[in-house]
């Protein structure tokens, strides 16, 4: 029960890696807030933890707003007292196509969503680790914000994006007991991955040195290290779970 009492948020939380997250996390004790848009697929992962006899709750948020992911940090402080983790993990993009041929529309929500739904979860979450003593933050990056891609530009500078906030975060309160990482998941059996690969799970093998995409729960369980204080000296890092994608 290495995440025994602590209460904290995980985002993108009712399917794909958010959802293998948050199980893991309840799994070891913790109390998890599960954030996203669809409230029933929140509700089915909450009803998932609460049939294993884990503790989570639910709130409804678009965290490429700005406000929301201040509500919903203000949320779990009012309810539960402080926030000791979390895991920004809501992300996503479209259809591969190349720069010039994707919409200001599509670039803007690509963005939004990525970077700017990370920036402002990790500001806010910040501001209340302070408040509490401290905390674990971790940041889904994506291989994509170590490497280049041909059709997802905004989606693969968005993701460096978050790369460099993770290391200038984590270096900026590295003595303030606020620990930031972000793990770096390569080809993985999700929603999002399925939709862009029209379910062709083996579309990226010859890519992969271990010749197979990964699973949600394989990055979860390198989430709930970087969480979890066996992974007390470590922050600023940005860990891959790619098969060998990045070698």
């Amino acid at each position: 029960m290495i995440m025994k009492d602590q209460v904290g948020l995980v985002t993108g939380g009712g399917s794909g890696m958010g959802r293998a997250a948050a199980l893991a996390l309840a799994r070891e004790g913790a109390l998890v807030v599960l954030a996203g848009r669809s409230e029933d697929k929140l509700a089915a992962v909450r009803d998932e933890i609460v049939r294993a006899g884990g503790q989570a709750e639910i709130r409804c948020a678009d965290v490429s707003r700005r406000e929301d992911n201040e509500a919903l940090v203000a949320f779990v402080e009012s309810r539960f007292g402080r926030l000791a983790f979390a895991f920004n993990n809501a992300g996503g993009h479209a259809d591969f196509k190349p720069i010039d041929q994707t919409s200001v529309e599509e670039s803007e929500w690509v963005i939004d969503l990525n970077f700017k739904g990370v920036y402002y979860g990790v500001k806010y979450q910040v501001e209340a680790m302070l408040r509490s003593g401290g905390g674990a933050i971790v940041n889904n990056a994506s291989i994509f914000g170590l490497r280049g891609m041909n059709g997802i530009a905004h989606y693969v500078a968005s993701k460096h994006a978050v790369v460099g906030l993770t290391r200038a975060v984590a270096k900026e309160y590295a003595d303030r007991n606020i620990r930031v990482n972000a793990v770096c998941p390569g080809a993985t059996e999700t929603p999002n991955y399925m939709r862009s690969t029209h379910g062709d799970v083996h579309l990226l093998d010859d890519m992969i040195p271990m010749r197979r995409i990964g699973q949600p729960h394989e990055v979860a369980d390198a989430v709930l290290w970087l969480l979890s204080e066996q992974a007390a000296y470590v922050t600023g890092t940005t860990l891959s779970v790619d098969g060998g994608m990045t070698i």
